[in-house]
């Protein structure tokens, strides 16, 4: 069938143009390398496509392969790239730093770790003002759990169904997809509660979620009442009534989940649990590994799309724009708790981390990039919800800024997951066009959309046109 089968649509999406040249490929061949990861690299380090790709160069949002082809990214190296690949200002920043200092260590004082404290600090409200530097996001949540349970001197920690919070045996307690559970003890004094998904969950409608596009279900909510957030917050006062002690350590939750797919809870919904988790002594921690700089537009960080203030701020992946370093934001009093005992990071905020995240902080200020996500990342969302209206096995779009998600399903009706073969073929498609995006959810089920925040109107709709050309080969191909 495979073979008979022809496209009716023959023409190819033209790509946007770009002036850059990237440098000649001069590294083993394809074949070479497809051996040493066989052989040297650790197979839990998987490739997804069915034949992987061999990237070389890039060029803010765009990646080019060994034999020079372009590629619109649309997924930044899983929402890390935050301002571009190999941008110009942060690379030459981190070019001076690397001819005058690495690391000492910090037992000394260094210029960069004091000015980019300042600097990352002052972008918070109180009392948020003090940061623990540290090299991964996992790293970051796994002292954001240790901070809490030693401050409060309580130890259960509240995770929402479907979170993310890193891979380390610490926070793989608060990780709640099976994929990336092992079969070892882990997650003792952690526990998940339902998450309050207004597309896939029991309760939702089209009222909701603090995006530009809305779910296609129906509901009987009135304005300024959200009958769904009531429901899941009687989940949650379920599980702070059933699962866990009187007091509680905290509560961690991404403003928008990344890794399950972009989903959002309904409005209001953080700012209760909040509430329920201090009355229990908890400290509430806003996990912004993917949701912080920019990213949804509205506001520099996620947690205050939903009008909260946490009291530990997690940050990582966009803060270096690809280089490891991450960052634990909490208050004075809490940060003090670590200090009664030593507790050391060797590589945390050495120099050269410290002056690529000032350089960072300074390329989204100058290039309007919070204000590109707002204005890129509406656009595409509105862009996509026509390809929602016009395919059935588009079931939901969503999402804020550039932090978007298209869940695919057999049908709108059942809202069955589409089966992953199928999203496979789609996926595939997207990449030999020239469109690099991400996959998440639990079944796979979910494209995510997360680029360089500087790609603009023109990309996008290259890319819609991209995805609404395959939407349309996978049609014709199953009919």
């Amino acid at each position: 069938r495979q073979q008979k089968w022809k496209s009716s649509v023959s023409t190819q999406p033209k790509m946007p143009p770009c002036d850059f040249v990237p440098e000649k490929y001069d590294s083993y061949p394809y074949e070479r390398m497809q051996k040493i990861r066989e052989q040297n690299v650790a197979p839990s380090l998987r490739t997804y496509y069915k034949k992987p790709l061999l990237l070389h160069q890039g060029h803010m949002q765009w990646l080019f392969d060994h034999e020079g082809r372009r590629y619109l990214d649309l997924f930044a190296g899983i929402v890390t790239v935050s301002v571009g690949h190999c941008h110009p200002k942060v690379a030459m920043a981190t070019q001076k730093q690397l001819a005058r200092l690495w690391h000492t260590t910090n037992i000394y004082m260094y210029p960069p770790i004091h000015e980019y404290a300042e600097k990352l600090t002052s972008l918070f409200p109180d009392p948020l003002k003090v940061v623990y530097l540290t090299n991964s996001g996992s790293e970051a949540n796994d002292l954001a759990m240790f901070m809490a349970r030693i401050h409060t001197r309580n130890f259960d920690i509240i995770s929402l169904r479907g979170g993310y919070h890193g891979g380390s045996p610490y926070t793989l307690g608060l990780t709640s997809l099976t994929s990336y559970k092992h079969g070892v003890a882990n997650g003792f004094g952690c526990t998940t509660t339902m998450l309050p998904d207004v597309f896939r969950g029991p309760w939702g409608g089209s009222h909701c979620r603090d995006s530009p596009v809305q779910t296609v279900r129906k509901c009987s909510c009135t304005q300024g009442a959200c009958l769904a957030k009531d429901q899941y917050i009687e989940q949650f006062k379920d599980t702070l009534n059933t699962s866990v002690p009187k007091t509680v350590a905290g509560f961690i939750a991404e403003p928008i989940q990344g890794v399950n797919g972009a989903v959002q809870y309904p409005r209001n919904f953080l700012k209760e649990a909040y509430q329920l988790i201090r009355e229990r002594g908890g400290l509430c921690i806003s996990d912004e590994v993917q949701t912080g700089f920019g990213r949804t537009g509205s506001h520099f960080w996620g947690f205050q799309t939903h009008g909260v203030v946490p009291d530990i701020v997690t940050l990582a992946k966009g803060i270096g724009n690809g280089f490891p370093m991450a960052a634990v934001v909490t208050t004075k009093e809490i940060a003090n708790s670590l200090a009664q005992n030593l507790h050391f990071n060797t590589f945390g905020g050495n120099p050269l981390a410290c002056v690529v995240g000032a350089a960072v902080l300074d390329a989204i200020e100058e290039d309007g990039l919070q204000k590109n996500s707002e204005d890129v990342g509406t656009y595409m969302l509105l862009e996509l919800a026509k390809l929602r209206d016009k395919f059935e096995i588009v079931g939901d779009v969503r999402g804020k800024g550039l932090m978007i998600g298209v869940e695919m399903v057999t049908d709108k009706d059942s809202r069955r997951p589409l089966p992953a073969e199928e999203i496979s073929e789609i996926w595939e498609d997207c990449k030999d066009m020239g469109v690099l995006i991400g996959r998440g959810g639990l079944y796979s089920q979910t494209f995510r959309i997360k680029p360089p925040m500087c790609i603009t109107k023109r990309d996008v709709d290259f890319a819609v046109e991209v995805f609404r050309t395959a939407l349309q080969r996978h049609m014709e191909r199953t009919a």
